[in-house]
Parts: structure tokens; C-alpha cells; sequence
């Protein structure tokens, strides 16, 4: 994970966040991009490595990260009944999950 002194950013994807830094890995929902490509994700907040915030850094943060695989989450199984009848169901759920290699976060500065 992050040291105390690592730039990082805190970004949204999948309707989660994450706070990230060069050379980590996470797992988000299915993202539409071939293994091996490279996408560019939006931050929401961002840390430098001199420790201070920037409000305004934040809007021209990029975070560059590169699809390592897609896979399969864990299977979920799903069991409905109703009492005093014999109505009985299960199902099973699987979610579609992006394995994701954080490659750069990219601080634009303002003041240009």
C-alpha cells in the first residue's frame, strides 16, 4: 500500500473508491478495455510527496493504469424459500471483476 511520504490519489470507479499510488493493483468492476491497454481514471483528491493537498491539483490529476486480466469474483449462491409451501429457489452470482496495475499519477500544475 502507500508510505507515508508516496504521492497518491483517491479515485472513483465502479462506484467505488480507492486510494492508489504508482505500482499498486486493484480489483474493480468490469472495465471496457482489452487486457494490456491503458486507461487514464480521473482523481478526486490528491497527495503529493511533500505531503501537502491541493484543492485545484485534484481537477488536473490523471492517474494512468494499464488492464492486467479480467476475471470472475467469487461465487454467490442465493436461496429463497417461502414457509408452510413447497416453493423453493436458489440462484448463483458471479461478478465480472478488472484487475487493474496503477502504472503514473500525473500532477498538472496550476500555476502555468
Amino acid at each position: 500500500m502507500t508510505k507515508p511520504n508516496d504521492t497518491y490519489a483517491v479515485i472513483r470507479c465502479g462506484g467505488q473508491q480507492f486510494k492508489v499510488s504508482a505500482g499498486d493493483t486493484i480489483v474493480v468492476d468490469r472495465v471496457d478495455a482489452e487486457e494490456g491497454k491503458s486507461i487514464t481514471l480521473d482523481a478526486l483528491a490528491v497527495r503529493d510527496a511533500k505531503g501537502s493537498y491541493d484543492a485545484d491539483a485534484a481537477k488536473h490529476a490523471k492517474v494512468k493504469a494499464t488492464v492486467s486480466e479480467h476475471l470472475l469474483g467469487e461465487k454467490i449462491k442465493v436461496f429463497t424459500y417461502k414457509p408452510k409451501s413447497t416453493f423453493k429457489k436458489t440462484k448463483g452470482h458471479r461478478s465480472r471483476l478488472t484487475k487493474l496495475t496503477i502504472d503514473s499519477i500525473t500532477l498538472k500544475s496550476t500555476k502555468e
